[in-house]
């Protein structure tokens, strides 16, 4: 059993996923409201949060980078369920550290079935700590938080699954729709281009240790195998 907060001004969507989840054997907490989802995610530490978008105090914008900024919640995975399909909008989303995206309308069973791969996820997660040490660059897994020299880097989880991905696979070139796969989802309707501006921007995050991201021109990106190795990505 899991702990599900569903943040939705809709009420009949409330109804219909309290409804299938309990069903399934979740404990569900409902908020209708952005500040009451703030409240109940910081005071009951649900397993996962289910965010619309358009709701009547705040932007569900606003709502992720609140979760995002506070100990209690950065850690909880954010699935976003908003009538708001386009790219922008899922990459404003996922850059915000959301770890999915449904467009309403939307299968019940499909989201349900896309919350319990996640739940698996973070239950593989906790089952292991793994803290990895490469050259100047430091990541605790279980936590996702990551050091620079022993300086901490704030990323956001997208970043933080973009550079894991990158590492577990190290001396291996990733292509772009390789990493659009394993890092956003399979069924995300996004363009490569977003690979490469994600990229940059945990390059630019991680400082001396971005050289460890090679561009591999045409093709993608890789890892490299030594700590020790000479910039090797253009500017």
């Amino acid at each position: 059993m899991a702990r599900i907060l569903v943040v939705e001004d809709e009420p009949a969507i409330l109804k219909v996923l309290d409804y299938n989840f309990r069903q399934a054997g979740h404990e569900v907490l409902l908020a209708s409201r952005g500040e009451e989802g703030i409240r109940l995610a910081r005071e009951r530490r649900p397993d996962v949060i289910l965010l619309d978008m358009m709701l009547p105090d705040l932007m569900g914008t606003e709502v992720c980078r609140s979760l995002q900024q506070s100990e209690e919640t950065r850690e909880t995975p954010v699935v976003i369920v908003s009538a708001r399909g386009d790219e922008v909008d899922r990459v404003v989303g996922f850059e915000l550290g959301a770890v999915d995206y449904v467009v309403k309308p939307f299968s019940v069973r499909e989201l349900m079935l896309r919350v319990q791969a996640i739940l698996r996820r973070v239950k593989a997660r906790t089952t292991e700590r793994r803290v990895l040490q490469f050259g100047r660059l430091r990541i605790d897994d279980e936590a996702h938080r990551v050091w620079v020299d022993g300086a901490e880097i704030e990323l956001t989880l997208l970043e933080f699954k973009l550079l894991l991905a990158l590492y577990e696979n190290r001396e291996r070139v990733q292509t772009r729709g390789a990493l659009l796969e394993g890092v956003w989802g399979m069924d995300v309707d996004i363009t490569t281009r977003t690979v490469d501006t994600h990229v940059k921007r945990l390059r630019d995050k991680l400082g001396p240790a971005g050289d460890y991201v090679q561009t591999v021109r045409g093709i993608g990106y890789r890892f490299g195998g030594s700590p020790d190795l000479p910039d090797s990505h253009p500017d």
